[in-house]
């Protein structure tokens, strides 16, 4: 299944993004996660699909938690994954 997303990051939390399908935009993402992420910033629009390779994500796990909560939330890599050498996929 391929999806035209869209990706957005946080002015708040270095390395955090937001993806969400472009044609809905930010409208499944929770008011309470937008205070917390702060003003998305658009970084890139992409057609995603499965087995695309992305830096810290897996396409076909972004694929499926859009399609089942409206968004993927990417979180910075931890200080022990950057120093086990797991920051970058």
């Amino acid at each position: 299944m391929k999806r035209l997303v869209q990706v957005y990051r946080s002015p708040r939390k270095a390395e955090m993004y937001l993806y969400v399908d472009k044609k809905r935009a930010l409208e499944d993402v929770p008011e309470s996660l937008l205070a917390t992420f702060g003003e998305p910033q658009p970084v890139l629009s992409m057609l995603l699909e499965p087995g695309r390779k992305l830096a810290r994500a897996d396409a076909a796990q972004v694929l499926a938690q859009i399609g089942e909560q409206g968004f993927y939330l990417q979180m910075p890599p931890s200080v022990a994954d950057v120093v086990a050498g797991k920051g970058d996929r």
